[in-house]
């Protein structure tokens, strides 16, 4: 049987076999992983977008209104730069 105690602050209250934190830190926690998860995953979208760019041939840039100086110029922008 597990006894739970609360100190009279808010998110303190814990049981005998639990750590004691707060589901809101939790939650918290939850929600960054997911950012960070979700801003590597668009810079992957951006590298990969880019290396596709950059490997089209002159025709096909001219097809979407893209010069060849523009395709290198965007491939050259690190990762993380929209």
């Amino acid at each position: 049987m597990s006894q739970s105690t609360n100190s009279g602050f808010p998110g303190t209250a814990h049981s005998g076999t639990g750590l004691g934190t707060s589901p809101n830190v939790g939650n918290a926690f939850g929600r960054f992983l997911m950012g960070v998860a979700d801003t590597v995953a668009t810079w992957n979208e951006r590298r990969r977008q880019r290396l596709a760019l950059v490997s089209l041939p002159d025709h096909l840039l001219s097809d979407i209104g893209v010069s060849r100086a523009d395709a290198d110029h965007e491939a050259e922008k690190p990762f993380w730069q929209g």
